[in-house]
Parts: structure tokens; C-alpha cells; sequence
């Protein structure tokens, strides 16, 4: 019996978190409906308003025209305030049921966008917080090991030999585990409407888009993600509307489209053995919600 009550609080606690998490869809939906349902009572009072005007009209017309020994200029002015103020009561308590349920709509609507935004800016914040770590675990482990340990254990890279096709020589090469590389990662082959049969054509197209954005990077502050991806003929994603890079921030401070020198995969690509390659961006990570640091630092020029 005893377990009934913490059966039943239990469940309570769960539909209210429930409740909770849900709320900006519910109430974003009940201000859409609000605001329907608002327009809906205005359209109805209005179809009824020509017969409360024409009433009204009547009453004064009649206040106006009547002639009587008993009856004053006096009782005339009283009257016609009479008639404007019984008119006006009768569309306030017309229109008062779609304005209480607009004023309602809107403020559905708004405490929607602002639970949103609030949540928004908590990942934003847990997002930084969890990116800061990982940059500084990375330089932690370059400072102690180097940047080719780091890169090997960041991306499961191994140390091959390869036999050139053309000499018949045997070269050291290091390969990268392609399925290890970050989630920014993105193939630039024959899907991308820039790409070229022509291998001098890509390479030259990839370094000169890689400078172009360098460029925008250093005269407008900040980069974001999706626009690279559009240069070079690449979809849209959620994670390249709000990352990218800052000029001046705690990241690398440049773009680099993460084409490494020396690897198989990119020798395959330059000397045309190889129509695609995969294209790692150095992100700094989350830019969205300091754009204003950016647009400041820019005015200030530092």
C-alpha cells in the first residue's frame, strides 16, 4: 500500500516533465489557434457592426429632429451622449472576446519564443562549455606529444608504405581512417557542382576558395560553416548554420579546409589517381552567439 503513493507521485513527475519539455510546441500551438480563433470573433463582430451603426444613426436623427415644448437643447445633448455611449459599449463588448483572446495568442507565442531561446542558449552555453574542454585537451596533448601524435590518435591514422606507380619507389605515407574524421567532414567529388574531371582545376578551385574565405574571415570577423559549404557546392547542415569561424577567438585563427600534405588520399587527389576527397574544416566551434563580439571587434578594429 505503501508504494501506491510513490507509484502515483512518480507518475505525476513524469507527465509534468513531459509537460514541460513539450510546453513551447503546446503553447506555440495554442497561440496559432488563439490567433485564428481571435480573427474568426473580430470577422463575426464586424458582420454585426453596419446594424449597431445604422441603429445609432436612427437614435440621432431622431434626438436631432425632435421638437417638443418639454424637450431641450439640454435633454437633446444628453441624449446624443446617451446614443454614442450605448454604441460604444455594444462594440466593446463585441470586439472584447477577440481581443482577450489575441492578447492571449500573443502572449502564448511569446512565452514560447522565450522558453526556446532560453533553451537555445543553455546547449549553446553546454556546446561551448564541452568544445572548450576538447580544444584544450587537444593543445594539452600537442604541447606534450606533437601535432603529428595528435593527429594520429584524433583520427586513427596509420604509417604505410606505397609503391609509386611510376618509379616503382617506395614511399612512406600516412593514411587517416576517413570514418574518424569529424562530424564537419564532407566529400568533395563528381556531387559537387564545381568539381572538375580536370584534377589542376580542383586543386586550384580548393586553395583559392580555401583563400577567399581567409579573406572574408579577415575583413568581416566571422564565417559561418554553411557559407564554405555553398562555395564549394555542398548541402546546407544544421551544425554549418551556427558554427563556423571567428576572427580573433580562442580557435586556430584561419580556415583550412583539412587537406593534409604527405597523406594517400590527398597525394591520390593531386595527381589525379583519385576524383574525390574528404574535407575536414577546422571549425572553431559554436559562433552563433557571438557574432556580437565579432561585429564589435571589427568596429573597434582590434
Amino acid at each position: 500500500m505503501k508504494l501506491i503513493p510513490q507509484a502515483i507521485s512518480r507518475q505525476i513527475a513524469r507527465q509534468g516533465l513531459l509537460a514541460s519539455k513539450n510546453a513551447p510546441t503546446v503553447l506555440f500551438g495554442a497561440g496559432v489557434v488563439g490567433m485564428i480563433g481571435s480573427t474568426v470573433l473580430a470577422c463575426r463582430a464586424t458582420l454585426k457592426l453596419e446594424d449597431i451603426l445604422s441603429k445609432t444613426q436612427r437614435d440621432l436623427d431622431t434626438a436631432r429632429t425632435i421638437q417638443h415644448r418639454e424637450y431641450s437643447e439640454q435633454d437633446r445633448k444628453m441624449d446624443t451622449a446617451i446614443i454614442y455611449r450605448r454604441a460604444v459599449t455594444t462594440m466593446v463588448k463585441m470586439y472584447t472576446p477577440s481581443v482577450v483572446l489575441g492578447v492571449a495568442s500573443v502572449a502564448c507565442l511569446t512565452k514560447s519564443h522565450t522558453m526556446l531561446k532560453d533553451r537555445n542558449l543553455a546547449l549553446a552555453a553546454a556546446y561551448t562549455a564541452v568544445d572548450t574542454a576538447f580544444k584544450q585537451y587537444r593543445a594539452r596533448v600537442v604541447e606534450k606529444y606533437g601535432e603529428d601524435e595528435d593527429r594520429d590518435l584524433r583520427y586513427s591514422s596509420e604509417v604505410v608504405d606505397v609503391i609509386d606507380d611510376e618509379t616503382g619507389k617506395v614511399m612512406t605515407s600516412i593514411r587517416v581512417d576517413q570514418d574518424a574524421a569529424s562530424q564537419y567532414a564532407r566529400w568533395f567529388d563528381s556531387e559537387c557542382s564545381p568539381w572538375s574531371k580536370e584534377p589542376e582545376y580542383n586543386i586550384l578551385f580548393l586553395r583559392t576558395q580555401q583563400n577567399w574565405w581567409n579573406n572574408v574571415l579577415a575583413a568581416r570577423g566571422h564565417v559561418f560553416l554553411n557559407e564554405v559549404y555553398e562555395s564549394l557546392g555542398l548541402s546546407h547542415t544544421k551544425a554549418g548554420a551556427v558554427t563556423g569561424w571567428i576572427r580573433k577567438s580562442n580557435g586556430d585563427g584561419y580556415i583550412d579546409f583539412g587537406i593534409w600534405d604527405g597523406t594517400d588520399q590527398a597525394l591520390d587527389f593531386f595527381n589525379g589517381r583519385e576524383g574525390s576527397i574528404l574535407l575536414d574544416f577546422n571549425v572553431d566551434g559554436l559562433i552563433y552567439d557571438r557574432l556580437d563580439e565579432s561585429m564589435e571587434a571589427q568596429r573597434w578594429g582590434t
